[in-house]
């Protein structure tokens, strides 16, 4: 018979039994240890993404405020940039983890905090805040662990702040006929031509025959090809100066007898260089009709904002600013050929002055008449040019744009 005592004594022996402890045991701690070995790999890597996140957004600060400062990059696209940059620095280490990169894209942000000093000029504080999780090991997984959160936020300011000052720039350019003659440059790129003349030749019988022959000649820009490089060397300028087209309006004019159809006033300067590589050369030359239209798109009155002109209203609504600096360029290479025409012009260049508009003149191999008209017209004698060749009104339309870029940018440190 089994009684309660015997019981009792046979569960005391069991439990002082220590044959099967160390397996199980070990059976417990093989998945702890396991999980524990891939923590320990996990943080780790935490620690070197954390690092290289930080590197990331580091840079991407500093290159959105710098970007921001010199204008190439705009308040309104800089997230974007920021966001860009800290995707391409991260590229390497997140290459094979799309879903990382697309968290990554959607985790950066950047802050923008613009300051205006005492002069004018715009300083920018940018914080880039950059997030994403990375995934875990299958060690790791066994504690219920599937990603750990990276983050990283980083603040830097731009070091000099750049003070962008707007305007809006008319171009009034001849095209009459005598814009097709060469000037004495050689074409930098085709430097010579060929032609042909009648020559007299001996043939296979030893006889002389007349015949065609063919020679080389020196390739002289005409005055318009060299218009055309020109003011593409200037509007190259100013957008070196303004590359988002914020801050710059252009628009132009070209005449001979009467006015052509005008390039309106528009952003940057691709809708000029389109138009003036389009001229050619036709016809006798009356400045005035052009000039009047020039002062008129510079002067002409806002109908929806009232006190403005049409381009301090748009300059306003695109950068803020309502007093653009407001420039014509002038170009003849002629005297006017129709009555009144010097007369109508000069008392449109009265206006400009009253307008406080600053007007270029540029007497490209132009007659006496020509000249004077231009001289009269130039807001100083330092805004008067007189290119005797394609070279010289290169280096015409340079001054300019150098001119023109220096008072659109100014450097404040």
């Amino acid at each position: 018979m089994i009684t309660g005592s015997t019981i009792f004594c046979g569960i005391k022996n069991l439990l002082r039994d220590r044959s099967g402890n160390f397996g199980i045991l070990t059976a417990l701690a093989i998945p702890v240890t396991a999980a524990a070995a891939g923590v320990a790999v996990d943080v780790s890597n935490m620690a070197l993404s954390h690092s290289q996140l930080q590197e990331a957004s580091d840079a991407a600060a500093l290159a959105t405020a710098t970007a921001l400062a010199d204008g190439s990059v705009t308040t309104d696209n800089a997230q974007q940039f920021a966001t860009n940059f800290v995707i391409g620095q991260m590229s390497n280490y997140l290459s094979s983890d799309q879903t990382a990169s697309a968290a990554l894209k959607s985790g950066t942000t950047a802050q923008i905090t613009p300051t205006t000093n005492s002069s004018g000029g715009t300083s920018y504080s940018v914080v880039v805040n950059a997030t994403y999780p990375m995934s875990t090991n299958g060690m790791t997984h066994m504690l219920g662990i599937s990603s750990m959160n990276i983050g990283s936020s980083s603040t830097s300011s731009s070091g000099t702040s750049i003070q962008k000052s707007a305007l809006s720039m008319y171009f009034v350019l001849d095209r009459s006929g005598s814009m097709d003659e060469a000037t004495d440059t050689v074409n930098a790129q085709t430097p010579t031509q060929t032609y042909t003349y009648s020559c007299t030749t001996t043939n296979s019988k030893g006889k002389s025959v007349k015949s065609t022959c063919t020679g080389t000649e020196p390739n002289y820009y005409t005055k318009m090809q060299s218009l055309k490089i020109a003011v593409s060397n200037l509007a190259t300028q100013l957008n070196g100066a303004d590359p988002n087209s914020m801050y710059v309006r252009t628009g132009a004019e070209s005449y001979n007898s009467v006015a052509q159809t005008a390039s309106p006033m528009a952003w940057g300067t691709s809708g000029l260089t389109a138009y003036v590589n389009n001229l050619s050369s036709s016809g006798t030359t009356n400045s005035a009709p052009a000039f009047t239209d020039a002062v008129t798109a510079l002067t002409s009155a806002s109908s929806t904002s009232p006190g403005l002109t049409n381009e301090q209203a748009a300059h306003k609504a695109k950068n803020g600013q309502t007093n653009p600096g407001k420039y014509i360029v002038f170009m003849t290479d002629g005297d006017n050929n129709v009555a009144n025409a010097d007369t109508t012009t000069k008392l449109q260049c009265d206006k400009a002055r009253q307008n406080n508009i600053t007007v270029y003149t540029i007497a490209f191999m132009a007659p006496s008449n020509g000249q004077a008209l231009l001289s009269y017209c130039a807001t100083t004698q330092a805004d008067y040019f007189t290119p005797q060749n394609a070279a010289d009104l290169f280096s015409a339309f340079s001054t300019i744009g150098a001119q023109a870029s220096k008072q659109l940018t100014l450097l404040n440190k």
